[in-house]
């Protein structure tokens, strides 16, 4: 029920009561039957909540209602009980907050614990499995609440406790799923109370410090040649620059500095450090990608050019001139790499062996970075691995800046929820078609949308306070 209604049946009880003679009236302002709206709901492990105080406290000043609530009361909430995991629980409370509360933002806090096989705050793994990976994360899970119909999407269609099922070149186990999100979810996958507290003061700094600022009208992209032409003659052109140059053409209220790899000045890690160390309000990484690395080709050459690496994000030192990063790259943002990984030689292979994926490296670098970054947890399939040769995350992509240049978005989560209904929209699902090249680009889709996750705070005002 929204607030004019709940007002309107509040009055009416007033009304009752009072020419019943049972009490006396008492202003609208009063209201003790309206429950309360949030507008972001916190979760997280106890071991995290104190240390979030402060955030609730200036999200409140900035008056977006904030709700914090740990997995311990998630877990014991009659609404979650029907979960079959702890993910599944969290989904539930999800669902519930959104309806009793007008949920808008939910924030999930918690990342493995250490380098261990454990996590702070559950995940939910899809198993969409290919040559590559069995496997990936999916935060959009904790998004799409509801299906069509009202009813609550469990991504598990034949109830077998595996959830997004479906091998690539067979028919989907789990099918109709809804995919479009209810909710803007975003990931803090902190590790322990340092990440948290970094992430705490960068969030708040950004948003007290930022408005008006000269540097946050610069853009940034980076890019190249994506797909060499001397590997396929389909792939003509310089796919990365393509988008690149799309994404400036949307945002033409921003001072762009392209960093390509065709005109040289995109020719090492350098370059990118150099450039994103004078501030910019935005920067988008066209190209390849894995946990450890982003990079491009330089036109129609097999010679790779490293942009950053989670060995050289340190070296930024915009501290205080935090960019909204958008990353175009296989595995950037897979948060479930470990150290402890180096005993696999197939995660090692993988670039999997390392402290932080490079999604997260860049968010929640201490003295700069990104105040948000926007990736894939697998495979980053483009329009080039598509037999229509048509979206992919390029399109995403751009999709997520169309959200802010054309449609006035003002938060982030914003951002990628806007763009992945438009892409459902534009691309719509085969579930039960026959094997074939149609049922193929569905399955790219539906990973593509499933993958792209949101590192950082989805309430998030882009550009600050004033």
């Amino acid at each position: 029920m929204n607030h004019k209604n709940r007002t309107i049946v509040t009055t009416l009880f007033i009304l009752i009561g009072f020419f019943a003679g049972v009490f006396t009236p008492v202003s609208i302002a009063e209201e003790p039957m309206v429950l309360d709206e949030y507008d972001l709901l916190i979760i997280t492990p106890t071991y995290f909540k104190k240390i979030l105080e402060p955030l609730v406290e200036h999200k409140e000043q900035m008056q977006m209602k904030t709700l914090l609530i740990t997995l311990k009361d998630i877990y014991d909430h009659p609404d979650t009980q029907q979960g079959r995991d702890r993910a599944e629980q969290i989904k539930y409370y999800i669902a519930s907050a959104q309806k009793t509360y007008d949920i808008q933002y939910v924030l999930l806090i918690g990342g493995k614990v250490g380098q261990l096989p454990l996590w702070h705050c559950p995940v939910r793994y899809v198993s969409m499995g290919n040559d590559w990976e069995a496997s990936y994360l999916s935060d959009l899970y904790f998004a799409d609440l509801f299906n069509e119909d009202g009813s609550f999407s469990d991504w598990d269609s034949d109830a077998d406790g595996i959830f997004g099922e479906w091998v690539i070149g067979d028919l989907p186990e789990d099918v109709d799923i809804d995919l479009y999100p209810d909710v803007s979810v975003g990931r803090l996958p902190c590790r322990n109370q340092f990440e948290v507290r970094t992430m705490v003061r960068k969030i708040i700094e950004y948003e007290t410090t930022t408005k008006n600022q000269p540097w946050f009208d610069t853009l940034v992209v980076a890019a190249g040649d994506t797909y060499p032409e001397s590997h396929n003659p389909l792939w003509v052109g310089y796919e990365g620059e393509y988008y690149g140059d799309q994404v400036i053409d949307l945002m033409n209220d921003f001072n762009p500095i392209r960093l390509y790899t065709s005109d040289g000045t995109l020719s090492g890690t350098d370059d990118v450090v150099s450039t994103l160390n004078q501030g910019c309000g935005f920067v988008y990484f066209v190209g390849h990608g894995s946990p450890q690395t982003w990079g491009n080709h330089p036109p129609d050459a097999d010679e790779f050019v490293k942009g950053l690496t989670v060995f050289t994000i340190p070296q930024l030192n915009n501290k205080g001139m935090y960019p909204i990063c958008v990353v175009s790259g296989c595995h950037n943002s897979q948060y479930d790499v470990s150290l402890l990984k180096i005993v696999n030689q197939i995660a090692v292979y993988h670039g999997e062996a390392i402290n932080k994926c490079w999604g997260w490296q860049m968010t929640n670098e201490w003295n700069g970075g990104s105040i948000v970054t926007l990736g894939c947890t697998a495979l980053g399939h483009t329009k080039e691995d598509k037999t229509s040769f048509t979206g992919g995350i390029n399109e995403l992509e751009v999709l997520i800046f169309r959200e802010y240049a054309e449609n006035n978005i003002q938060h982030v989560g914003d951002l990628l929820t806007g763009a992945v209904t438009a892409y459902l929209d534009q691309y719509p699902r085969y579930w039960h078609e026959p094997v074939g090249d149609t049922l193929h680009d569905t399955w790219i889709d539906v990973q593509v949308l499933q993958s792209y996750t949101l590192l950082g705070d989805p309430s998030l005002l882009i550009g600050g306070y004033e």
